[in-house]
């Protein structure tokens, strides 16, 4: 598992194509400059790791656009030492990103293939999340909360309220809702029971799956 010179130009190429993009917090930007998007994916996309699209992973799920991460990430807020839930893993690169501005991650994934792959791969390439759990993202983490911030990597249909009542004040929740399209959304906690919330336009991702038992 190599990171190569021509990695790291590709790199920051595609730094330059989500600046230009609208991408403005320079601590985003660094983290995804650094961050070997190639290791991933399938060696037979490697050629096309850095281009600003989603690609497919196992078990029917993607690894996000990069834009997608960055603009994710930039609502998010993230400070170094912040304690983030992430729902939904798949390859990690979105904890790696997180890992890379210095948080503290932990993270949930429904499907238990990439689970266990991810759970063996981020640390053999040097990313070490708090927690990686296999579960369902409906519920969040309640033994680990409050969260400083949370992040969902999937289309919800919904606002899972657990998520909400777990998250810190003055903390985000950053999530896409909606089903076939979804909004990406982001509600800032103001007090134990005020919520603000923005929307940041229309994105598409794969469904947040719930556990139905």
């Amino acid at each position: 598992m190599k990171d190569t010179h021509r990695h790291q130009g590709k790199r920051k190429q595609l730094v330059k194509v989500i600046q230009a993009k609208g991408i403005q917090n320079e601590k985003v930007l660094e983290a995804i400059g650094r961050v070997p998007r190639h290791l991933f994916m399938d060696s037979g996309f490697e050629d096309h790791a850095y281009e600003d699209k989603p690609f497919p992973i196992a078990a029917d799920q993607t690894i996000s656009q990069p834009y997608t991460v960055a603009r994710q990430t930039e609502l998010l807020d993230v400070k170094p030492g912040d304690k983030i839930l992430e729902i939904g893993t798949g390859s990690g690169y979105q904890a790696a990103v997180l890992l890379e501005m210095g948080a503290q991650v932990y993270t949930i994934e429904r499907q238990k293939e990439l689970f266990k792959k991810t759970n063996l791969f981020l640390p053999r390439i040097g990313y070490r999340t708090k927690k990686i759990v296999f579960g369902d993202g409906y519920k969040g983490l309640p033994e680990f909360a409050p969260f400083d911030g949370i992040i969902v990597t999937a289309g919800a249909p919904f606002v899972p309220k657990p998520l909400m009542e777990q998250l810190k004040v003055g903390g985000n929740l950053v999530i896409p809702v909606g089903k076939e399209l979804q909004i990406m959304t982001v509600f800032t906690r103001k007090s134990e029971k005020e919520f603000i919330k923005n929307e940041f336009g229309e994105f598409r991702f794969v469904p947040l799956l719930e556990d139905k038992n």
